[in-house]
């Protein structure tokens, strides 16, 4: 089983304002309101290449109600925590830029982290996988997913992936996480790299990051593809396949789930890592997250 976290779920409010300027009314073109949050989207890629997930996280007030009846619709597995608050609205703004505003979220305390892991020690059992990914909530700390792993370490056998920025990334990895996935801009923050690494020193710091703890590295890289360090000792790229860029959010959460996807069944690491890849760039050329038939037309343009 797969079991997503989700510790800040929205309700993404993507709006079309074609030649979008500050400090006038604008007039959209177009608008459409999905359910988001980084785990919520790998559940909802799996659940699209046919992968059973549940959908774990904390939901608040009218828009946690809203966020929970459309997952309902769209035949997903979840169980999440009911805390104060009110889960947050993202503003999506498409024009000849790409503008994101997003919420706060709902305020979740130490004792509702208390009763997730509780809740996660009841359902983990050997051989299945944890994501936890995106950002938490103001009212708690860079140490939160580091502490959800130290208390996780008794279940034995879990493939644990996480996806974060920063400490909240880099304190989990003495706990061994079996994947993490910073892309290019995360890792250069990490290791206040230039601009635009080299792939000879996006390579050095995924080995500083297994150095540190991390069993295998994904970097991913958008258009110019995607780079891996593996525990077997396997230094890993793939080429992105080319194609027009309609919408970044939700790449990386697809990537994660189509690596999940192919290495679950083949246990070949590259392979995993050119499917992630494939999933990756089908999400970033389609306006929603991609399909499995579309996943699976850009891999066959990567062969």
């Amino acid at each position: 089983m797969v079991y997503t976290v989700t510790f800040n779920p929205s309700l993404d409010y993507y709006v079309q304002v074609n030649n979008f300027k500050s400090g006038i009314v604008n007039r959209a073109i177009s608008e459409r309101l999905v359910v988001g949050g980084k785990g919520i989207n790998v559940s909802l890629a799996l659940n699209e290449l046919g992968n059973e997930t549940v959908a774990l996280g904390f939901l608040a007030g009218f828009t946690g109600k809203a966020i929970k009846d459309e997952m309902k619709s769209l035949g997903l597995n979840y169980n999440f925590l009911e805390v104060d608050g009110k889960s947050r609205i993202n503003v999506k703004i498409k024009g000849n830029n790409e503008t994101d505003i997003n919420g706060t979220g709902a305020h979740v305390t130490a004792k509702d982290v208390n009763t997730l892991v509780r809740k996660l020690k009841t359902m983990l059992k050997s051989g299945d996988w944890l994501i936890i990914s995106g950002s938490v909530p103001a009212s708690l700390d860079e140490l939160t997913y580091a502490n959800i792993l130290k208390r996780l370490k008794p279940v034995q056998g879990i493939n644990v992936v996480v996806d974060a920025c920063g400490k909240l990334l880099t304190e989990t990895l003495k706990y061994r996480p079996f994947l993490i996935k910073p892309n290019v801009y995360e890792l250069s923050e990490i290791f206040s790299l230039a601009e635009s690494p080299t792939i000879e020193q996006i390579f050095a710091c995924a080995y500083k990051l297994q150095n540190m703890g991390a069993r295998n590295i994904i970097i991913s890289m958008g258009g110019a593809g995607a780079a891996m360090v593996t525990e077997t000792s396997q230094s890993l790229y793939v080429r992105a396949a080319k194609g027009q860029l309609v919408n970044s959010v939700g790449a990386g959460d697809s990537m994660i789930a189509g690596f999940i996807h192919e290495f679950s069944k083949s246990h070949n690491y590259f392979s995993a890592l050119n499917y992630a890849t494939a999933a990756g760039s089908a999400c970033a050329f389609t306006q929603n997250l991609a399909t499995k038939e579309q996943i699976e037309y850009i891999e066959s343009l990567m062969l």
